[in-house]
């Protein structure tokens, strides 16, 4: 069996990145978000996503540590921020250029560390000047902790994978090995049972289902390893068009005095659509709505 049956996008890549973003830009309140993965030693990192951008200037841009905001927090391995940064002092201004392209003020950085190592950066920004204090960071900590967990146990997923063997295929006149076999379906079973174990800690919904998909690509019958597994079935939700609405405009970032305004509906009611829409996504709360209301393939 090769590491083929998970999926090969990491938290840090593909459309997992886009929907992190989101909802780190959805709960920051800021007007933008982007970031993407450290590579190699930590010393590097590349902009591979951005949610709220005007243009494309930030995407595809390389940070190297010590240089910008970034480059520093990649150094200190500690969030940081500037309310204004073309004049900020204590870092380089070597991207004033494409900072300034985006219209951008007050700029936030946050690293997200597995066992003290960058795996992650992600910028938050406002193109208004702006004070971010500690109880604004304290809001953002719960969503850090729930990344930096999703990479641990996705690493752990794939390291664990990489070590199981592919099944042995016996000569066509050789009966095969049951030592052999038998000790394939313990390890099976074995990584069975901790994939299990990790599914029932991962809060995230799309996460938990890859686990458990592994799990039953591991315990299904030698002839069924092959076979695709059925897709999941979509959540029976039913939402109303302005519940639909409201979602759609809490997943761009907007407050519910914004979204009421874009809508031509008064802020109460908002509350009142978006507070029945949680309610039948079962979500936790509105960052959690519009992740549910995602997979659901109700909102883009």
């Amino acid at each position: 069996m090769s590491s083929s049956v998970i999926a090969a996008e990491a938290p840090y890549d593909g459309s997992r990145i886009a929907q992190t973003l989101a909802s780190f830009r959805a709960a920051s309140g800021l007007d933008l978000a982007f970031g993407g993965p450290v590579r190699g030693d930590g010393s590097i990192m590349d902009i591979t996503a951005t949610c709220g951008a005007k243009g494309s200037a930030l995407r595809g841009l390389r940070i190297f540590s010590g240089e910008g905001l970034g480059g520093k927090t990649l150094q200190t391995l500690q969030p940081g921020a500037v309310d204004h940064y073309y004049t900020a002092r204590g870092i380089t201004h070597r991207y004033d250029t494409v900072v300034r392209q985006e219209q951008l003020e007050t700029v936030a950085a946050l690293p997200i560390l597995v066992d003290r190592t960058p795996r992650m950066l992600i910028y938050l920004a406002s193109r208004s000047r702006i004070g971010l204090g500690p109880v604004w960071y304290d809001s953002l900590r719960p969503m850090i902790r729930a990344l930096e967990r999703e990479i641990l146990i996705d690493d752990e997923v794939r390291n664990r994978l990489s070590r199981l063997a592919p099944a042995p295929t016996p000569p066509v006149t050789v009966r095969p090995a049951e030592p052999a076999a038998r000790q394939d379906l313990a390890e099976r079973r074995e990584m069975a049972a901790e994939l299990t174990s990790l599914a029932g800690q991962v809060a995230d919904a799309e996460v938990r289902a890859r686990l458990e998909a592994m799990v039953l690509r591991l315990t299904a019958a030698p002839g069924e390893r092959s076979a695709a597994l059925p897709a999941p079935a979509a959540p029976a939700v039913r939402l109303a068009a302005r519940e639909i609405d409201v979602l759609r405009q809490v997943a761009l970032g907007h407050s519910n005095r914004e979204a009421a305004d874009a809508l031509g509906i008064v802020e109460s009611t908002v509350k009142s659509y978006l507070k029945s829409a949680t309610r039948k996504l079962n979500a936790n709360n509105r960052v959690h709505a519009v992740r549910m209301a995602r997979e659901a393939g109700l909102i883009d």
